[in-house]
């Protein structure tokens, strides 16, 4: 399946859109079991949206539409990760892990988180900049500070899940390998290899072939590093 195929070019999105994908991560969130891997990442995903969405209706971005375009098009992303699977087809390789460990006894709800992250950041986020470019009709730069915003957000709220998802000291004997396993990989890195994603992937617009071809190894090389963050510890 072609992983650089965007989404309908349309003239944005304005606040209310981000509501919008708000309601359908909510729907499906509900219909999960709460120890599930996958409505683990969805519960972090929505908080972190419902703070993108509070601080644009704020005047916390320096262009509203195009923050919200951005937000929309990123979680378009996973939201249609998640139809895929519901309907027999295989999704991105950067999600077949947490959908294939998501029910697994030895997988801690941190490590789901962490996956989960690491998937939408680390391959999504890129190709939710270019859509986000083809939709406005600009470059790149022209949403840099909406894609800075909107990353200062997510390492804050991952600072958070660290804290609320990491077993206590009761359990710090077990949790050693997890610890290591957590600190071995950074969102901070993830969302700067997504921005030089993201811009290697516009220059290349013209190069669908080349194109492609980058997407699909950012796509399984994020895959990788999924599975290794899904490690079962029993």
């Amino acid at each position: 399946m072609a992983q650089m195929e965007h989404f309908a070019v349309r003239p944005g999105f304005g606040p209310a859109a981000v509501g919008s994908v708000m309601e359908r991560m909510s729907a499906y969130g509900s219909a999960w079991p709460a120890g599930d891997g996958l409505a683990v990442f969805n519960r972090v995903y929505l908080t972190v949206t419902e703070e993108i969405g509070r601080r644009i209706d704020r005047g916390g971005f320096p262009d509203p539409q195009a923050a919200a375009t951005l937000s929309v098009l990123f979680a378009e992303r996973y939201l249609t990760a998640v139809e895929a699977a519901a309907d027999g087809v295989r999704p991105p390789a950067c999600w077949r892990p947490l959908f294939q460990y998501r029910r697994h006894p030895g997988v801690r709800p941190l490590q789901f988180a962490l996956a989960g992250i690491n998937a939408h950041v680390g391959h999504d986020l890129a190709l939710a900049v270019v859509d986000t470019c083809r939709a406005l009709g600009c470059e790149p730069a022209e949403v840099e500070d909406e894609f800075d915003r909107v990353g200062d957000i997510l390492e804050l709220l991952e600072e958070r899940v660290r804290e609320d998802l990491m077993p206590g000291p009761d359990l710090l004997q077990i949790a050693d390998p997890l610890t290591h396993l957590a600190g071995s990989w950074s969102l901070e890195r993830a969302r700067d290899g997504a921005w030089t994603a993201a811009r290697l992937l516009w220059r290349l617009r013209d190069l669908p072939e080349l194109a492609e071809e980058f997407t699909q190894r950012l796509d399984a090389g994020v895959g990788l590093v999924g599975r290794c963050l899904l490690t079962p510890w029993r």
